[in-house]
């Protein structure tokens, strides 16, 4: 089953099918066009960003990040950042927090009313070393699962067996490694200097930054107990042969095998390719000083949280390990899953489409972490040493992306302009919400929203996306959740799937918590409209109908409110 796999695309299944949907060579000139990288050349890249401009890069350097040297991530950055002496003293990065103050983590149930208490912090150091890029000459290829061979997996699995065999308190081993995601992610730590904000590197632009250089190649396997990488709480109804399920929403859903590919093709589709900008895609801006999840990325959203879900067992009190995010990285499948995702980043930035870059706002690019090196070293990294896999040392094997050719598409053609005020006419009988927040999703919510700009420019279209914004979700941070979002969809008696037009997108969580559980989570959901509209004929409607269908967690989630915006980073 692929969803073991650590580098290939977690949609591609390995069956005979999947040379049904393999694009052709003329239907990959959706990416960029890039000069191919020379292996033997010693002229590389830089990702390394200056103070102006992240691109900037010193390319007559040779010195490079091999990431065997920062291995192990951790967190901790003991006292304030001094902003005297720093030249972005008026910005307001995050930085690692002080793990002198790293708290037990609480991990609770709503359902159930259980809750425990988890030590997830980390070792102690005296010192923190300064990052500085070491020399390398040669890119480590990370290969697709289905082709690795038997000396690699040897090789993988041994490494995972001597991280299993040092001692619990030696922040090189694979139970210190599993910890670093639990106090990141499970309210151990707070901000430097705000000690009552609580420091979250999910639902934000965070996100990517922090797994890339938490992660490690991993390749996980399921059935054996005597292998070093085998876990013992995962789904047993999601045992290999049983395909991978991307729209997951905590139950099963009895679609065929071809049927099932169809939908994650077009979840990838969508995740990658309509989302265009950076805040679309890594999620909301977070500084020093904020409240934790702003909003998640496309590809945090989903398929990152689809796998967590799926793979998770239901069986256990809190979904451990990988449905949890206190528990996640005890499964040598976290690391496989996050190698892909990382992998996706990369894939990102070479689609068509001048956006397609990371942010430039010095906030992001000076947020910082700690990770350990392979010699219990502590080691100060920032985000801008990551922003190129290659800095690290590693890419990824190139295989095709049957994705690529599987845009949505509309139910019912031919609608047209005016279809969304026709419909809130139609539907007025079905209670179409106007203008009544909050709402309350424990049942199918329909809401006419107004669109503010009906004709745009080909300047504005190449410049801004239109979007749709759910904000201040809010929900008990310890249940898993799924609401799905149609535009104009009409149809109360055939469900609305990934790859329909009118599909939206969904809204996900992992459970996790808060150092006060009673907090709920506070967030906000951005899905890009402009390909939509224009593949529903309805870009010059006065309105849309938006329609909530609560998946999991059925009256469990509010809206604070739905609005029709324009991004424009």
């Amino acid at each position: 089953s692929t969803v073991n796999s650590p580098s290939t695309p977690i949609i591609i299944p390995s069956s005979p099918l999947q040379t049904s949907f393999i694009p052709k060579t003329s239907q990959l000139s959706i990416f960029k066009k890039k000069k191919p990288f020379n292996f033997a050349s010693k002229k590389l890249v830089s990702c390394k960003a200056s103070d102006r401009n992240q691109n900037n890069a010193d390319s007559s350097s040779l010195n490079r990040f091999d990431r065997r040297d920062i291995l192990l991530g951790l967190g901790g950055l003991y006292g304030a950042t001094n902003l005297v002496s720093d030249p972005f003293a008026s910005a307001a990065p995050i930085a690692a927090p002080d793990l002198s103050l790293c708290e037990n983590s609480t991990v609770t149930s709503s359902s159930s009313g259980t809750s425990i208490s988890v030590s997830c912090c980390p070792p102690k150091a005296t010192n923190i070393i300064d990052f500085k890029p070491p020399r390398f000459s040669n890119i480590r290829l990370r290969p697709a699962a289905h082709l690795v061979d038997a000396n690699y997996l040897e090789k993988f699995t041994k490494a995972m067996e001597l991280m299993k065999a040092l001692p619990d308190d030696d922040p090189r081993s694979f139970k210190q490694q599993a910890n670093v995601h639990c106090a990141y992610c499970n309210g151990a730590y707070d901000h430097v200097g705000f000690p009552d904000k609580q420091l979250q590197i999910h639902f934000s632009w965070l996100f990517f930054p922090f797994h890339r250089f938490y992660l490690y190649f991993y390749e996980g396997y399921w059935g054996n107990p005597t292998s070093p990488l085998y876990d013992e709480k995962r789904n047993v109804d999601h045992q290999p042969p049983k395909m991978l399920d991307l729209d997951y929403a905590g139950t099963e859903e009895l679609l065929s095998k071809r049927d099932q590919i169809k939908s994650n093709l077009s979840v990838m589709y969508r995740q990658m390719v309509t989302y265009k900008t950076p805040s679309l895609f890594h999620g909301a801006a977070y500084r020093a000083g904020d409240n934790p999840s702003p909003g998640m990325g496309s590809v945090e959203n989903n398929p990152h949280t689809a796998v967590h879900r799926w793979v998770g067992d239901k069986r256990e009190p809190f979904s451990e390990d990988m449905g949890n995010f206190y528990s996640a990285g005890r499964d040598p499948l976290f690391y496989a899953h996050h190698c892909n995702v990382d992998r996706l980043w990369n894939i990102w930035k070479l689609l068509l489409g001048k956006k397609r870059t990371d942010f430039t706002d010095t906030d992001w690019l000076d947020s910082s972490f700690l990770f350990y090196d392979d010699n219990a070293n502590l080691v100060r990294v920032k985000v801008r040493d990551c922003l190129n896999s290659r800095t690290l040392g590693y890419d990824y094997q190139k295989v095709n992306i049957p994705w690529l050719k599987n845009k949505p598409t509309p139910r019912r053609p031919g609608r047209g302009s005016g279809s969304g005020s026709a419909m809130a006419a139609e539907t007025n009988t079905k209670t179409v919400i106007r203008n009544a927040f909050p709402i309350v999703l424990d049942k199918l919510v329909r809401i006419e929203v107004p669109r503010t700009k009906k004709s745009r420019t080909k300047v504005e279209k190449e410049n801004e996306e239109e979007v749709l914004v759910l904000q201040n979700i809010r929900v008990d941070r310890d249940v898993a959740v799924k609401f799905d979002v149609y535009i104009n969809d009409e149809d109360d008696e055939t469900p609305t799937e990934p790859e329909d037009s009118e599909f939206v997108g969904s809204f996900t969580n992992i459970p996790h918590n808060h150092h006060n559980p009673a907090v709920k989570l506070d967030t906000n959901l951005t899905l890009p409209l402009s390909d939509l509209l224009e593949d529903l004929d309805i870009e010059r409607d006065d309105n849309i109908v938006v329609t909530l269908v609560p998946k999991e967690g059925k009256g469990l989630v509010s809206i604070g409110n739905i609005k029709i915006d324009f991004v424009r980073d």
